[in-house]
């Protein structure tokens, strides 16, 4: 089972260069329960950027680059399949 709705998408956020950014995202009930992982603009965030950690469902980037800006989608995974949340967008100034 996954539902379609999540229970918190992700919502847009605006942080300056080097600060830290969170980008939040609770997917929708699933059995089992589903794994998430974040695409931007539209490319799978990778695991090897060590600014970038996901854990239980929140992006957190530890110092922003203006690079790290863009559209944001937060995915929910299991057996059943994908689902995208709405895209959220991240403003580094």
């Amino acid at each position: 089972v996954l539902r379609d709705d999540f229970r918190q998408p992700p919502g847009d956020v605006v942080v300056a260069a080097g600060e830290p950014a969170v980008l939040e995202c609770v997917p929708p009930r699933g059995h089992p329960e589903p794994s998430v992982s974040w695409k931007k603009n539209g490319v799978r965030v990778s695991h090897k950027d060590e600014r970038l950690t996901i854990r239980g469902g929140k992006l957190m980037v530890t110092s922003t680059h203006k690079s790290d800006a863009g559209v944001y989608v937060c995915v929910a995974t299991n057996v059943v399949g994908e689902r995208d949340s709405e895209p959220a967008e991240l403003v580094v100034f």
